[in-house]
């Protein structure tokens, strides 16, 4: 009995036809590609958790080579739009997560309520004599030496967030003696240095080099900075930024207004 294969329901009919996929400019095909897969996940056809159809299915219904779907598949991936699995496929990604803002939580626990699995890569650990602007920043004499520490936080394998801390050792002294692959930064500073003021600044920026390495971003991808400064007793106790690729993640609260004067209290 001869069977028919059938083709993968991938984008619509005339997006398939000959021609749309242009060889010349104003697009590269990859990039074409890229922006077929996405807009059949902005209209609803395929959903958080879907799989999309493979390389070879991809392949077959579009018409290109396997080189330019793969660099297609692995820049969605790597923008956070896809999620691959070894061995199994590519799947569209959660929606875009949103972090707390208004709060101070472990960035694992977060990724966990998404449902996502978080790892962390310690890039850096070490005491280092204080700078001259971190002097001023941190109030702390010149000579100090403070605790350094710069982590890579992944969400399914996907870098999100790029953890540069500044810890004054007064105020955590074993900080620089912990695993921070097994535990966040916060979790461990909330357990041993309680904070009562912080302070958020957020600003945006294009990556500088490496930022693009770690965060395998483009170098036209902007990203969104969280500067936090946290006192205890009144005395500084660290300075952090956090990166994040503004096409990963978004930053929000919820916070209530007082009913008399009608001002925000956060």
């Amino acid at each position: 009995m001869n069977r028919t294969r059938r083709k993968p329901d991938l984008i619509d009919p005339l997006t398939v036809l000959p021609g749309n996929l242009q060889e010349k400019p104003p697009w590269p095909l990859y990039q074409q590609v890229k922006h077929l897969i996405v807009r059949r996940i902005n209209s609803g056809h395929w959903s958080a958790g879907n799989k999309i159809p493979s390389e070879n299915e991809l392949v077959e219904s579009l018409g290109i080579s396997r080189m330019t779907i793969n660099r297609a598949l692995r820049e969605l991936t790597a923008e956070g739009i896809l999620i691959r699995k070894k061995g199994a496929g590519s799947f569209v990604a959660p929606e875009k997560p949103q972090f707390a803002l208004f709060q101070i939580r472990s960035i694992a626990e977060e990724i966990k309520e998404w449902g996502g699995n978080h790892e962390s890569e310690v890039i850096l650990l070490k005491r280092e004599p204080i700078s001259k602007d971190l002097h001023i920043g941190m109030q702390v004499k010149m000579g100090t030496e403070i605790y350094h520490s710069l982590i890579l936080h992944k969400n399914n394998g996907v870098p999100i967030q790029l953890a540069d801390r500044f810890v004054n050792p007064e105020t955590a002294p074993d900080y620089i003696h912990q695993d921070f692959s097994k535990i966040t930064p916060s979790e461990y500073l909330l357990t041993v240095a309680p904070i009562d003021e912080v302070e958020h600044v957020i600003e945006t920026l294009l990556p500088d080099e490496q930022m693009i390495r770690l965060l395998k971003i483009a170098q036209d991808d902007p990203c969104l900075i969280l500067n936090r400064t946290t006192w205890i007793n009144g005395k500084i106790a660290s300075q952090n930024r956090f990166v994040y690729p503004g096409s990963r993640y978004s930053l929000g609260g919820r916070f209530k207004a007082s009913s008399s004067t009608g001002q925000l209290t956060v």
